[in-house]
């Protein structure tokens, strides 16, 4: 595949794990944005044959092969963390660009962790790009130019992390404990390996597994993944990451602490400036997650200064986390592939 493609080129995709929630906004994204698509072809698990309509073209979903995905310029990986170490770095070998949405490879030194508005310029020829966590993205996008001016030294996160962020099992579970309460006025205990509680009405500071000294995994992630982005080592990062019985769009209360000193005018400015962010200034227009489906920007607002240091301040974060947060992140990276 060139890396500087004429105007008329187009490029022949795979998309792994096409059935799924994110897979089917991909697709989306692909046809609204124009995407220069060549020959297409969509994969599942194989376990199930499922039909997709894209491009008014009728796909079957199949198991993905080697031999199949080599026949792609670009291969999108929607898809589990096991299917994405089975293909993903062999594909690359081979001169064949992949993107990665799931975690598989978001810590390895060797493989870029990109957020196009950040560090597009870390791709470089790499053919195996990794993108991030959906519940960091928002503050990762939002906080970036204030980063760069006023040098952040410590985050704290509180996140309120929507169902839709587990899956379509997920949503599924917390649809029929909501018409099970509708007509009993109590929440099931439903018998599933999605969630560890019981979700409608309710909310659990649980998402992932903890390890021995009580951090979820999701608090791990965004702590590891948000300074490999910021390549910032030093980076203090505390979180505690909550499920919220929201379907779709995730919000964060973040506090920040920086070493230069400030002024809100100043961090306006910056927020209003920063790429892919959308700043509220008034207070009472704050963005929530009924605001968030199908936006392309993060939303900020409710900044203010904190009570206990002058050095730090506190902002409100919401994005979508099905756009921004994998499938629009997905596509940004390989419009910047393909402009190379």
């Amino acid at each position: 595949m060139s890396n500087k493609p004429k105007k008329s080129q187009k490029y022949n995709i795979a998309v792994v794990g096409a059935s799924g929630m994110v897979g089917s906004h991909l697709l989306f994204l692909l046809e609204k944005r124009k995407f220069p698509l060549g020959e297409v072809k969509l994969f599942n698990s194989g376990k199930e044959k499922t039909a997709i309509n894209f491009l008014n073209k009728k796909y079957i979903c199949k198991a993905p092969t080697l031999k199949e995905l080599k026949k792609s310029d670009i291969v999108f990986f929607v898809s589990s963390e096991k299917v994405s170490e089975r293909f993903a770095k062999k594909l690359s070998a081979a001169g064949i660009c992949c993107i990665d949405e799931t975690s598989q490879f978001r810590l390895d030194k060797n493989i870029p962790l990109i957020i196009p508005e950040i560090n597009a310029k870390a791709i470089g020829l790499k053919k195996l790009i990794s993108g991030p966590n959906c519940s960091l993205t928002g503050a990762a996008v939002a906080l970036h130019e204030v980063h760069k001016e006023f040098k952040i030294r410590e985050l704290r996160i509180s996140t309120y992390q929507a169902v839709s962020g587990a899956g379509k099992a997920a949503i599924e579970q917390f649809n029929k404990e909501l018409k099970a309460y509708c007509k009993t006025g109590k929440t099931p205990d439903i018998k599933s390996k999605v969630f560890p509680r019981a979700i409608a009405l309710n909310l659990f500071p649980e998402v992932g597994a903890f390890d021995k000294d009580g951090h979820s995994s999701e608090e791990n992630k965004i702590e590891l993944e948000l300074k490999k982005i910021w390549k910032t080592p030093a980076l203090r990062v505390s979180s505690t990451t909550v499920r919220v019985p929201v379907l779709r769009g995730h919000a964060l209360s973040v506090w920040v602490k920086t070493d230069k000193e400030w002024t809100i005018k100043k961090i306006e400015k910056l927020l209003l400036k920063t790429k892919g962010l959308k700043y509220f200034k008034n207070p009472y227009n704050y963005p929530t997650p009924l605001d968030a489906p199908k936006n392309l920007e993060v939303m900020a607002s409710r900044l203010r200064k904190s009570k206990i240091s002058t050095k730090e301040f506190q902002i409100w974060i919401v994005s979508d986390n099905l756009y921004k947060g994998a499938a629009l992140n997905t596509v940004q990276i390989a419009e910047h592939i393909i402009k190379k």
